[in-house]
């Protein structure tokens, strides 16, 4: 699928080329604040229905383009489609999040644990994404993603979210070659989706690493960023002509970026509780910074959130690498119209050539 591409600032800003102006694009982009997402989904009839139907999860990924000006799509997915392809009970619960009906506790249930094949098993996926790339046209990339192994792990042992995450703590304390067995697992099964995900067309991948911000910094380096390193070592470095870049994201990670930026990665991204200026002096010249608003400024009113994206901007400095976002989602309660805020200001900040 060779296909030029109209707008390829997110790329380049990823690889730290010069770009006219700061690409940015929103974690959770597509979602329940936007009232078209809710009426695909009162369609669909269920968010996996959603996540489990090209069309629908085209459609999806679509809409914010339609409304904003923003400078990628993002597949619409979930984190847990690999442990819903082990066949583990993946159901989403009204008000509860993820439920797992069999989670993986033992070494037997680690044994049992398949290797999903992506064109088989997540075959809806690899479509998903062919026909997104088909649908984009070229208007600007498209990113694909996956939850990190860590983060996928902790659903599935301890069955759903959690707050203390109890079980898969037992189990790194008392049986942690148990633990690596399973991250070696999930890091096998992500390379794999990963890549397959490129090869249908995805220009750019993301690890988010939602929870590995729960662990030491000793235990952050075992059970989560070696497996996150492993990863970005093993994927497809280019496609259609183009290298395509490896963004990684651990939520509460701030003070580990020198070691995330260490891994092999094009860009990290940085929650809102770390300074932008701050994680520029930790990873140097090595990587691309994505973020990092606080997503609770989109609440704000109009000129307080155009302060607060101009703080964002100006904190980044001035040179190539930066990649506006939010430090994590956009939460269902948000008013649409503040998002149109924030991508008018962030368009409208100019640069002196990158």
């Amino acid at each position: 699928m060779t296909q030029e591409l109209d707008n390829d600032l997110l790329l380049r800003a990823l690889l730290r080329q010069p770009t006219p102006r700061r690409p940015l694009w929103l974690m959770r982009q597509a979602g329940r604040y936007l009232p078209e997402y809710r009426a695909t989904r009162a369609r669909a009839g269920s968010f996996l229905a959603m996540c489990t139907n090209p069309e629908y999860a085209c459609e999806v990924t679509l809409q914010p383009l339609d409304r904003y000006a923003l400078d990628a799509a993002i597949l619409f997915s979930d984190i847990l489609t690999i442990p819903h392809a082990m066949n583990l009970g993946l159901e989403f619960e009204a008000g509860e999040g993820p439920r797992f009906a069999r989670p993986v506790r033992t070494a037997a249930d680690i044994e049992r644990l398949p290797l999903p094949d992506p064109a088989r098993e997540l075959r809806y996926v690899v479509d998903a994404v062919s026909l997104i790339r088909r649908e984009l046209r070229g208007r600007v990339p498209l990113i694909g993603f996956a939850g990190s192994p860590w983060t996928v792990a902790t659903y599935m042992v301890e069955g759903g979210g959690s707050k203390t995450f109890g079980a898969i703590k037992r189990m790194l304390y008392g049986a942690p070659r148990d633990l690596h067995r399973l991250l070696a697992h999930l890091a096998r099964a992500t390379i794999l989706y990963l890549n397959a995900q490129i090869e249908a067309g995805a220009q750019a991948v993301m690890l988010f690493d939602t929870w590995g911000g729960a662990l030491t910094p000793a235990q952050y380096r075992e059970f989560s960023l070696h497996y996150m390193g492993e990863i970005c070592a093993s994927l497809r470095r280019e496609s259609q002509g183009r290298v395509v870049p490896r963004i990684v994201f651990t939520k509460g990670g701030g003070a580990w970026l020198e070691r995330t930026a260490a891994i092999g990665c094009d860009a990290v991204g940085v929650d809102w509780t770390t300074d932008l200026a701050d994680a520029r002096r930790l990873v140097g010249d090595r990587v691309a910074l994505q973020g990092n608003l606080d997503p609770a400024a989109l609440h704000a009113p109009p000129e307080v959130l155009r302060a607060e994206v101009l703080r964002v901007l100006e904190s980044f400095g001035r040179g190539p690498g930066h990649v506006f976002n939010l430090g994590h989602g956009i939460t269902p309660d948000v008013d649409p119209e503040r998002v149109a805020v924030l991508v008018e200001a962030v368009r409208g900040y100019r640069l002196d050539g990158g």
